[in-house]
């Protein structure tokens, strides 16, 4: 029988103090890990998710106005080839690049025409685990994203929104925030 969270049993989702992310934890084996266990329903877990594990907005630290970061979210799209092809969405992503792709346009398509903002849609569509923070990143650096991604983010001004952005990971939506 599956938790109210979809998640297998002796599953339940845990928070991470140090990530400040949720992640999954197996009460029997004392396992955990970042992306959901085989047997999850993902629909439930998107609605669970989208529920209980919503952050309330990150505040600014003082190395963001001195110390060159930036903050910015993003929605992701993996595909097959991605370095990793599972998420908290799907345990086994089989999706083709150019799939991914035509998705990720058809969110930028509802982004720009003002149907939906990127954050909203990241929590129920977004590949990464930062989802349930509306795919919001929080502050990083200049070495502290891969290249494609960080050059992307660093080109904007607060507020804009990228065109796709393709890294290893899969392919990216990304809006500056700061």
């Amino acid at each position: 029988m599956q938790s109210t969270a979809g998640l297998p049993p002796s599953w339940e989702v845990r928070h991470s103090n140090s990530k400040n992310l949720p992640y999954y934890f197996n009460t029997s084996t004392k396992e955990s890990r970042w992306e959901p266990p085989s047997g999850t329903d993902t629909e439930a877990l998107k609605s669970y998710m989208a529920t209980h594990h919503s952050s309330a907005p990150i505040r600014s630290p003082d190395v963001a106005k001195d110390g060159g970061k930036i903050r910015a979210a993003h929605l992701l799209i993996k595909h097959k080839d991605s370095r990793r092809p599972s998420s908290w969405r799907e345990n086994e992503i089989t999706r083709t690049k150019e799939e991914a792709i035509s998705t990720l346009l058809g969110h930028e398509a509802r982004i720009r025409s003002g149907q939906a903002s990127l954050g909203d849609l990241a929590m129920t569509e977004s590949d990464c685990s930062s989802a349930r923070k509306k795919g919001d990143l929080g502050y990083f650096g200049r070495g502290d994203m891969q290249k494609e991604f960080e050059e992307a983010a660093f080109a904007m001004k607060p507020g804009e929104v990228s065109n796709v952005v393709e890294t290893a990971s899969g392919v990216h939506l990304i809006e500056r925030l700061e």
